[in-house]
């Protein structure tokens, strides 16, 4: 079990989703332990049986037919079973989500301190210390319940659906809907949406890594296993929830549901472990132990330096006390949970789907966006311009070819096919007049880049046709066709045929070499190995041209300081072009087979430096997009393809669209519903708007909290009574707390969207050490002043002094948030949101009325002379002044995050 918690702590560290973390951490549990460990026998045993059972009697045994369950037959069992999900993904209950938002350091250590405080009979400290707590626990609360549902609501919009046969038709149903007994339909890219019996496969290579860790995809068949096999993982004719086909189809009954399935009643175990924080908690928690660490070196100072030096050490205990309060940003998880919130509401005004709160704090990091090509450059509407033979010219025999290879193959059909089939004159050809049939094909997949299937007309001899990338098709040929004469494939005729195609890529025309060859009416049964010996017919060629959002979508992420690398399966050329022709400067272009030969040094500095990468793996992908992060980039990858899934669970954030495979969208944390790439730019500029607003908190938190207990200690030191007592304290740094709700809906400087936004703990210290003592001058000045002027310079005249210094930290505590906020001059170049001004001129009237109103005996505070005013408001000036005059040093030595 502790290895498990390592393996959990290690995925999650690698930005992995919630639900990813589940499917990778099972198998974990699995090799650590034997089966009939980790989930009953019971259900190791029916899917056992259900495995060994011939196809008819698996159906008879869950009432079902090949034509698949009748509606009502389903609604009915889905009434008893319940909607296929496992049951952790539902929302947890209200008190778990409460006491969720309430465990966080702060909380925990506030309560301790009211505690303490009960226990030495402080109830006014205790209640406001309570109010606290209540306060940031409610409305983290709120804002995550509000967030949560608008979440929900989002994500079914592009809830993944699966292919089933209902009363005989082909339907596209949600998952969650499935029933046992349903009969699906799979092809590559499908997600496997329960537990599957395989009733027949072609070619079904499926991914479960997720399961049982194979790196390599596994062939799945209809047949019945050894019998002698008691694994359930280990039999190949049952697929299993939570993993994906790589290729291939197959059509398979569904055996189990929800939890009923192997994932679900694995679940539980993985859940019960405690989560590793994500790259953004990460930061957060650095930032809060950097404040908690400086709270346990200053309150332990005051309490000794008040002990020593008043000798009454109870009293000196209570201050310290609550110096501890004042120095908890209590306020930060639900200023972080709130800024999140608001962000994920503007992204989806705009059409896009956030399915992980944090993804929008890294949107804003991102430094590097990795996109693929096809589909998310340029249309996902691709035309068909040419159809030639090997030497460029018009050849109509390559399109027959090709339509009947794209009208039969099972698999996923992508755009090129899409493009080929719209041919309506072809339609009507081949689907009426002629009888073709198909007879048997080979998928894709994304080591060979071809597919074939082979087809028969009537009586007539059989064909295998075959299409793919160029290269690829030439590995499996040996002669070209050139007119009426097929002839042998010599060098001189390869390299005038790569010239062709080389010639139709300048234009920007992405080329698919089209072969075939003759096969014995005899076989019915076809692989890898039957795709040799092939006579070359030519070309294919489409047009792919951009989108309209990509050159001022790429102009703008450049503006604000992201580098844009194009990771394609594509052509260079082909690429190449693309790339001149969205504006996109092309610093150099890597092929796949030169990173096979590098090593990961090597590479992560070419990744670094290049901007297209061509005739990458699905591999070859995600290994980039890992030796970037590795660099120390925080690095986003668009992709829409089965190619691109492992690259979007590799990023710090995955981007795809609606129209994007399953597997795509189940790996990315961010899902596009418009087409436009300038949302993109828009999602950036809204990630680092969430990331200014929370480090305003804590700049803010960091610098008054310092400043503040820098001048107790000074005071302490030389004045013979408390400078405040512990309730004033309290009250001061709830208001204060108070001011801040508003913080998430603040306006930020266009300054600080310009380039990506990091956490930086040590930055926050020396802003801290830097701004805080600014605040400590003019506390002094307000002792002065106390002292002095007004005379309140024994113990009788202490409510007086605490008085006065009361109102000046709070104030002065008030107006650093506008002057934190902004490089700029507050008020006049820069001016907050209205709901963050309402709520600190709020705050400011509120303390001026605690001391002057009649609350002020309750709060042991009086009334102070009207003259105190304008000593205040020079004070405030002055404080004002300085901190301008500081920030405009600091910000040219060091820079304004």
């Amino acid at each position: 079990m502790r290895f498990l918690k390592l393996r959990v702590l290690a995925l999650l560290q690698k930005g992995l989703s919630a639900r990813q973390l589940r499917r990778l951490a099972l198998l974990d549990l699995l090799r650590g332990q034997a089966v009939g460990q980790t989930v009953s026998s019971q259900l190791s045993e029916r899917l056992i049986a259900l495995a060994h059972l011939v196809p008819v009697a698996a159906l008879k045994r869950l009432g079902s037919r090949t034509d698949g369950l009748a509606s009502d037959a389903a609604e009915a069992k889905r009434e008893r079973t319940g909607p296929n999900e496992v049951e952790h993904e539902k929302p947890m209950p209200w008190s778990t989500h409460l006491w969720l938002c309430y465990r966080n350091p702060f909380n925990v250590l506030l309560t301790v301190l009211a505690l303490i405080s009960a226990a030495t009979d402080d109830m006014k400290a205790t209640v406001v210390i309570a109010t606290m707590v209540g306060i940031s626990t409610v409305l983290r609360f709120v804002q995550e319940k509000r967030s949560n549902s608008a979440a929900d609501r989002l994500k079914a919009m592009v809830s993944n659906t699966a292919t089933v046969l209902r009363d005989g038709v082909r339907l596209e149903l949600p998952i969650r809907d499935l029933v046992p007994g349903d009969i699906v339909q799979l092809s590559a890219g499908d997600m496997i949406p329960a537990d599957l019996r395989v009733l027949a496969a072609k070619d079904l290579f499926v991914s479960q890594a997720a399961l049982t860790g194979e790196s390599l995809p596994v062939e799945k068949f209809a047949d019945q296993p050894d019998p002698a096999e008691r694994n359930p993982l280990a039999l190949a004719n049952l697929c299993f929830m939570g993993t994906n086909v790589v290729s291939g189809s197959a059509t398979a009954l569904v055996i189990g549901t929800g939890n009923r399935t192997y994932f679900g009643a694995l679940a539980e175990k993985v859940t019960a472990q405690d989560r590793a924080p994500t790259q953004f908690q990460a930061g957060v928690n650095k930032v809060s132990w950097v404040l908690i660490r400086f709270m346990f070196v200053m309150a332990p100072l005051v309490l000794f330096i008040n002990g020593f030096t008043k000798g009454d050490w109870t009293e000196a205990a209570l201050f310290a006390l609550s110096i501890a309060v004042g120095l908890t940003p209590e306020m930060l998880p639900m200023i972080v949970t709130s800024t999140l919130a608001k962000g994920a509401v503007v992204l989806s005004r705009k059409q896009v789907i956030v399915k992980r709160l944090d993804a929008i704090q890294n949107f804003g990091a991102m430094d590097i966006l990795c996109t693929d090509k096809t589909g998310t450059l340029t249309q996902d509407r691709i035309a068909l311009e040419r159809h030639t033979d090997a030497w460029g010219e018009r050849f109509d025999t390559v399109l027959d070819m090709a339509y009947l290879n794209s009208a039969y193959q099972t698999g996923l059909k992508n755009l090129l096919d899409v493009a080929v089939l719209e041919h309506a004159e072809l339609q009507a050809e081949f689907d009426t007049d002629h009888g073709w049939e198909k007879v048997d094909e080979v998928p894709f997949d994304f080591v060979r880049r071809r597919m074939s299937v082979v087809v028969k007309q009537r009586d007539a001899q059989q064909l295998l046709i075959c299409k793919g990338a160029l290269e690829e098709v030439l590995a499996a040929c040996t002669h070209v066709r050139h007119g009426d004469e097929t002839l042998p494939l010599s060098a001189g005729l390869l390299t005038r045929i790569r010239d062709v195609a080389a010639g139709l890529n300048r234009e920007g025309l992405r080329v698919v070499a089209v072969a075939s060859k003759p096969v014995p009416l005899d076989v019915t049964n076809y692989g890898v190995a039957d795709e040799r010996e092939l006579v070359l017919a030519g070309y294919i060629a489409f047009l792919d041209p951009p989108k309209e959002s990509t050159a001022p979508a790429l102009k703008a992420l450049k503006a604000v300081g992201i580098d844009v690398k194009v990771l394609t399966g594509d052509n260079e050329l082909v690429t190449l072009k693309v790339c001149r022709e969205v504006g996109l400067t092309v610093n150099g272009v890597v092929l796949g087979d030169r990173i096979d030969a590098m090593s990961d040094l090597q590479l992560s500095v070419v990744a670094e430096a290049a901007t297209v990468f061509a005739k990458l793996t699905p591999m070859h992908k995600e290994r980039i997009v890992r030796l970037l992060r590795e660099r120390g980039h925080v690095v986003g990858f668009m992709g829409d393809g089965i190619n691109d899934a492992p690259a979007l669970r590799a990023a710090d954030i995955g981007i795809s669209v609606d129209s994007a495979v399953d597997i795509a969208k189940e790996a990315a944390d961010l899902i596009l519903l418009e087409k436009s790439l300038m949302v993109l730019e828009q999602g950036v500029t809204e990630g680092r708007k969430t990331f200014a607003n929370m480090l305003k908190y804590i700049k803010m938190t960091a610098s008054s909290n310092f400043g503040n207990v820098f001048s107790v200690l000074v005071a302490s030191a030389f004045i013979p009574f408390l400078p405040m007592l512990p309730m004033h304290l309290l009250v001061q740094n709830l208001l204060y707390d108070i001011s801040q709700i508003a913080i998430p809906f603040d306006n930020v400087d266009d300054e600080l969207l310009q380039k990506p936004q990091r956490w930086n703990p040590d930055e926050l210290t020396r802003f801290m050490v830097c701004f805080g003592p600014i605040s400590s001058i003019f506390d002094i000045l307000t002792f002065v002043l106390m002292w002095k002027v007004f005379g309140a310079n024994s113990p009788e005249h202490q409510t007086l002094f605490q008085s006065g210094w009361f109102v000046v930290g709070l104030l002065s505590q008030t107006l650093i948030v506008h002057m934190i906020r902004t490089r700029k001059i507050p008020f006049i170049q820069s001016r907050a949101a209205w709901p963050l001004l309402a709520m600190t001129a709020a705050i400011m009237a509120i303390g001026i009325f605690l001391p002057m109103g009649p609350l002020a005996g309750y709060f042991k505070l009086q009334a102070l002379p009207l003259s105190y005013f304008p000593w205040l408001i020079g004070i405030l000036l002055g404080y004002m002044v300085l901190t301008q005059l500081i920030k405009g040093i600091y910000a040219r030595r060091y820079g304004w995050q």
